[in-house]
């Protein structure tokens, strides 16, 4: 399965466009995540454990995306786009959110 972020794929042919495909994923932040990233606020620099976080989330939209586009028949998906946001679920917390969207096609 080929994923792209571009319209089209050099030297292929869509044959048909099956759909728009979404995928997401949500996390759970956690009280030792939290406190570390907020000690790296306060100091300054990267907060890894939270880069690793939405490293795993987006490498999971994409295999999820994957396997919903499989299902449809398609041997690609085009046009991907990969959004990150947060759900808030009450004033001491909030999930973290990954989207992937793309385009279903089955090459020729």
């Amino acid at each position: 399965m080929i994923l792209t972020t571009t319209d089209t794929i050099q030297g292929a042919v869509v044959e048909s466009y099956l759909g728009v495909v979404t995928a997401e994923v949500v996390y759970g932040t956690n009280v030792l995540r939290d406190f570390f990233a907020a000690m790296r606020d306060f100091w300054g620099g990267r907060t890894g454990s939270y880069e690793r976080v939405f490293e795993r989330g987006q490498q999971d939209a994409l295999a999820e995306l994957e396997q919903r586009a499989n299902r449809l028949g398609a041997n690609a998906v085009i046009g991907i786009k990969v959004d990150t946001g947060t759900i808030s679920i009450d004033q001491s917390g909030a999930l973290l959110l990954i989207t992937a969207t793309g385009t279903a096609v089955r090459l020729r």
